[in-house]
């Protein structure tokens, strides 16, 4: 369910005479969660999952929350967006209005953005493929008879779903689609855009021999909210909803993420999917999940989180295989993908750009990934273990540093880059680094710049959030953690301004509340990735 306009947008598109994206409204503060017996929330267990669970420390357990934030398993009761997905838009008149828009400008409200922001959050591996319906099909009741609204009763959105598919399924045959969109007529008098959202069904809909097991229900107004689509699309994936709603309906909705992830907002100034998410959704290679275990120090560079590989084909296979940092001489790090360190025997030890490999050990001390020749020998700093595959000691090998390389000691961590890897930039290198905390929780981070979705952000560095599996949907499942507590910024168009300053900056050290974990921003290559310097225990 998409959350409501800020307040403060509301208040600036007065004094500026207008609103982003759309006229100005309010939306209503009843309470968010109801109990409905034949639509319900779907949290299934963990016994629905991948064949093959991914392993790795840093992969959260999927615990039974609503839209749980595990990454250890998949819930097969969701499409999982590893391919294009086709969906139906199902457009809804009601005796009692004569529609004002058409479907083909309606359809134009949400496509091809809805589109385009996922195959930019997802490096061009998925998109939704629209199919709008031509014409109006009409319901059979006034809209006013389904008392829609944005907390709505179970019976009456039962009897609109009911009624939404008896009339659609003689003119379409739902076989042929992935996700289906009941869109309704926004000017009907009793229709109301608050109560847009996912519907899940624990009985499904049935429909030309195939089960509807999720809806999303439309009532926006024309045009809608920006994203709004994309933000429900995102349901449809199991992703959570990251805002926190008042129990009064009043104060801020975005005190947990902000600006800064979909799930959060559909009005914000950055809102790509967190790292974590595209983990989740598989649009991140295990060689780009950079897993902290341990105590010591690891040092790495992230790519940002927006930057992706050029003219990916949409539904391709994936990148090749790339990872973390570049090969350091005991100076330096050039800029290779694929991450990694070779040592002079200077003491490097090469581990980075790499989580959940199968053939990687478990090891605090940090045997389970891969060291130079001499990588025991004199280090000033103990080294975190790290999870990564396997790399023969000769791949590891000393390279000068290359113009616009970061800097870095000795200590540096990485994995040494494999053969046809491309360089820092190109999107195949490291995009998240997580720290585990326990089995339902961590800490991670990711370089969020000023492309791709989060072109129109204000702020940029590394961004820093804590991720509990076992919280449910709406509690706060990820939340962001602010590197400037006592600042805010980019107030006239952020959703909390607040977080809107959130990430560590160049040359700034954070340490997380209620951790022993410390972050440094060391550097900031050429391509725009950035260095930095993990510190647990």
């Amino acid at each position: 369910m998409p959350r409501p306009l800020p307040l403060r947008v509301l208040a600036r598109g007065a004094l500026r005479g207008r609103v982003r994206d759309g006229a100005p409204r309010w939306r209503s503060g009843a309470a968010m969660f109801t109990s409905m017996a034949a639509l319900a929330a779907t949290s299934l267990g963990p016994g629905h999952a991948l064949a093959e669970p991914l392993v790795s420390p840093c992969a959260l357990t999927r615990t039974g929350a609503h839209h749980s934030e595990g990454v250890d398993t998949w819930n097969a009761a969701y499409e999982r967006p590893a391919r294009p997905l086709d969906a139906v838009m199902v457009f809804l008149s009601f005796p009692d209005s004569a529609p004002r828009t058409t479907p083909a400008e309606l359809t134009r409200d949400y496509f091809p953005a809805t589109s385009r922001f996922f195959e930019q959050a997802s490096y061009g591996r998925f998109t939704v493929r629209p199919h709008p319906q031509r014409a109006w099909i009409q319901m059979p009741h006034d809209s006013t008879s389904y008392a829609i609204q944005r907390d709505w009763d179970a019976g009456d959105r039962s009897a609109y779903l009911r009624d939404a598919l008896s009339v659609a399924d003689p003119k379409i045959d739902f076989s042929r689609y992935d996700v289906v969109y009941f869109v309704a007529d926004p000017d009907a008098p009793g229709v109301d855009s608050d109560a847009t959202k996912v519907v899940n069904l624990d009985t499904p809909l049935r429909a030309d021999g195939k089960d509807i097991r999720r809806v999303v229900t439309a009532f926006e107004k024309h045009p809608p909210d920006r994203l709004v689509l994309a933000h429900e699309t995102g349901h449809v994936f199991d992703l959570p909803d990251l805002y926190h709603r008042p129990t009064d309906g009043k104060g801020d909705w975005d005190t947990y993420v902000g600006d800064w992830d979909l799930m959060g907002s559909q009005f914000g100034l950055a809102p790509d999917f967190f790292g974590w998410h595209k983990w989740r959704l598989g649009w991140l290679e295990p060689h780009q999940v950079a897993c902290v275990v341990g105590t010591g120090v690891t040092r790495l560079t992230l790519e940002p989180l927006e930057s992706g590989p050029a003219k990916q084909a949409v539904g391709s296979a994936g990148a090749s295989p790339g990872g973390a940092v570049g090969a350091a001489n005991g100076s330096g790090v050039s800029g290779v993908s694929g991450a990694a360190a070779s040592s002079n025997g200077s003491g490097v030890s090469g581990v980075s750009g790499a989580a959940a490999s199968s053939n990687g050990a478990d090891n605090a001390n940090g045997a389970g990934g891969v060291s130079g020749p001499g990588a025991a020998g004199g280090a000033s700093e103990r080294e975190a273990g790290w999870q990564g595959p396997r790399v023969p000691s000769g791949a590891l090998r000393a390279t000068s540093r290359a113009a616009g390389a970061p800097r870095t000691s000795p200590s540096a961590v990485g994995v040494a880059a494999p053969p046809g890897s491309q360089p820092f930039g190109a999107g195949r290198g490291t995009k998240l680094a997580v720290v585990p905390t326990g089995p339902d929780s961590a800490i991670a981070l990711e370089a969020r710049g000023s492309g791709g979705n989060d072109s129109s952000t204000c702020e940029q560095g590394v961004l820093v959030y804590r991720v509990r599996s076992g919280t449910e949907s709406g509690n706060g499942p990820i939340q962001v953690l602010d590197a400037h507590p006592r600042t805010e910024s980019c107030w006239e168009d952020s959703v909390y301004p607040p977080l809107a300053d959130a990430p560590v900056r160049l040359g700034e050290t954070f340490k997380v509340p209620g951790a022993n974990v410390s972050v440094r921003v060391e550097d900031k290559t050429a391509s725009g990735s950035w260095t930095v310097r993990i510190t647990t225990g």
